[in-house]
């Protein structure tokens, strides 16, 4: 059946409704005392669609900065004073910087996969360049590792080296739990004008359909695994964290729905960005990848060709096996006991030896 206009706005309109309570859900769990306990910071750069936040550091390694995913706020890097990966990399003496998406207008809604990963993000990268006198190690999560990896094969001279932390590169059918989904759904080009803004409560139910396992089921035995000691408030803080979604630029969703998971684009090497048709041959920056072997929405097959084809000079891959206590298991690499304690040592010890830039 055609998807009509009218029938794209209905949707909306009942997904902003469930915005609505999710916000409400969301201000509820922060009066109970489950809101982020941030660091304090400055902004280093700040415009209508991000902004970029700087942070103390204990030494004057080089500049780190970490690029969130486009669909939730970025304060899951920062969530408490134990978990967070903002204070482990500035603990360990590196400038960390980090890069917060922002709500965006109606007016917005055509800004696309180029956008954000070349004129956006380059503006983010030129901030921290200018303020450190270095170029930055790019250190992005989920599809801000996309849009981090985008970045960096277009403009392998202004990224010293690249981390991605479960980030998706290789599509189509080896998308994991989001293929079927994606192969079900007609050619979302045309219903562009009409979508506008996408609200984020359309992208939560589609991870929960794609993936119930990881985002549904994992996440009620956490709870249960955690009721009554000290992991559940971390739990209940990813919780919170989950409600806290914004509407994507109609552009950019769609962009990723067809040229990255339907078209497989950039593993194929026909995604074009900043004039120039990129893929794996293009990456020629230093690449750490991490990936969690037992993930469905982020399964290793849509990452490690993807790192095994990059012409990358300095490959390191690193596996994830999960925490208790993280809610969900896709952010339990930034805040995730385990993460901090084994894996974000061997990141930080990686970046360290980079050769300068």
């Amino acid at each position: 059946m055609a998807v009509s206009g009218s029938m794209v706005g209905a949707a909306r309109a009942g997904l902003a409704g469930l915005d609505e309570l999710r916000r409400f859900q969301g201000r509820m769990l922060d009066r109970l005392g489950f809101g982020p306990q941030q660091w304090p910071s400055r902004v280093l750069v700040e415009t209508p669609a991000m902004r970029v936040r700087s942070y103390p550091a204990d030494g004057s390694r080089p500049p780190v900065l970490l690029v969130a995913a486009p669909i939730k706020r970025a304060y899951i890097w920062d969530l408490t004073p134990e978990a967070s990966t903002v204070r482990r990399v500035a603990g360990a003496g590196f400038a960390v910087h980090l890069l917060e998406w922002r709500d965006r207008e109606p007016a917005d809604a055509d800004q696309g996969l180029e956008a954000y990963a070349d004129l956006l993000l380059g503006q983010a990268v030129e901030a921290v360049h200018r303020a450190a006198g270095h170029a930055p190690v790019l250190v992005g999560h989920s599809l801000g590792g996309t849009l981090a990896a985008v970045f960096a094969a277009a403009h392998p001279v202004r990224v010293r080296g690249l981390v991605l932390l479960e980030a998706p590169l290789h599509f189509g059918a080896d998308a994991g739990a989001f293929a079927p989904l994606v192969a079900a759904s007609p050619d979302l080009r045309p219903l562009q004008p009409a979508l506008g803004l996408v609200p984020g409560s359309l992208l939560d139910l589609a991870t929960v359909v794609a993936a119930p396992r990881e985002f549904l089921i994992e996440r009620h035995l956490d709870l249960l695994s955690t009721l009554g000691r000290p992991p559940g408030r971390l739990h209940l803080r990813v919780v919170r964290w989950t409600l806290d979604e914004f509407a994507l630029p109609a552009g950019l969703f769609i962009d990723i729905v067809e040229d990255l998971y339907r078209g497989d684009a950039l593993m194929r090497g026909e995604l074009t960005v900043a004039g120039r048709r990129l893929g794996p041959d293009a990456l020629a920056v230093p690449l750490l990848t991490v990936a969690d072997p037992h993930s469905t929405a982020i399964p290793a097959r849509s990452i490690l060709p993807f790192h095994h084809a990059a012409a990358s000079p300095d490959k390191k891959l690193l596996h994830y096996r999960g925490d208790h206590g993280v809610a969900l298991q896709h952010v339990g690499v930034l805040i995730g006991a385990n993460a901090q304690n084994a894996l974000w040592p061997q990141i930080l010890e990686w970046i360290h030896h980079l050769p300068g830039r």
